[in-house]
Parts: C-alpha cells; sequence; structure tokens
C-alpha cells in the first residue's frame, strides 16, 4: 500500500499567492524603459534652459547672469552623466554579447 499521506496538496493561500504572481505583468524592462525615457527628457530640458540662458546671454537679456551661469553648468554636468551611463550601458551590453551561451 502506498503512502498518499505524503503527497501534500498546496493550500489554498499559496495557490492565491501564485495566482497573483502570475496575474501580476513582469514589467521590469518596461519599467527600466520608462526610468530611461524619463532621465533622457530631463536632461533635453536641461539643454534646453541652458539653450536659452545661452540666447538671453547673447542678446543681453539676461537679468541674473549667476543663474543663467548654473543653468549652463547644470546641463553640461548632466549630459556628461548621460554620455557615462550610456557608455556603461554599451559595454555591458558589448560583455554579455561575448558571453558564450
Amino acid at each position: 500500500m502506498s503512502d498518499i499521506s505524503k503527497i501534500a496538496s498546496p493550500s489554498t493561500a499559496e495557490l492565491l499567492k501564485q495566482k497573483d504572481a502570475l496575474s501580476q505583468p513582469t514589467s521590469g524592462g518596461e519599467e527600466f524603459a520608462k526610468h530611461l525615457k524619463s532621465a533622457i527628457n530631463e536632461v533635453n530640458d536641461m539643454q534646453k534652459t541652458s539653450e536659452q540662458a545661452i540666447a538671453d546671454l547673447a542678446t543681453g537679456q539676461v537679468k541674473d547672469l549667476h543663474q543663467a551661469a548654473l543653468a549652463i553648468n547644470k546641463a553640461e554636468t548632466s549630459m556628461k552623466l548621460m554620455l557615462e551611463i550610456r557608455n556603461k550601458a554599451l559595454n555591458a551590453y558589448k560583455e554579455v554579447s561575448r558571453t558564450q551561451l
């Protein structure tokens, strides 16, 4: 006679947890893409502000030279950071693509 009592069926709570886990979409890639797009848009906005500050400097419409210089430096720093992130991502992609399966 086989011992059927050793076979345990999952509890209702465990089944509900599995159902919830399966019903939630795995959006790791989508979430990353959303954050990346947001960061790129933020850098773009800083670049536009910087361009406006430079145009105001050229036309003499600057009211506060310090604020214009800060906007230009902030845009420059954010662009450098974005380029470094891009470089790191490309290097990681190249490293993964070299990995043999």
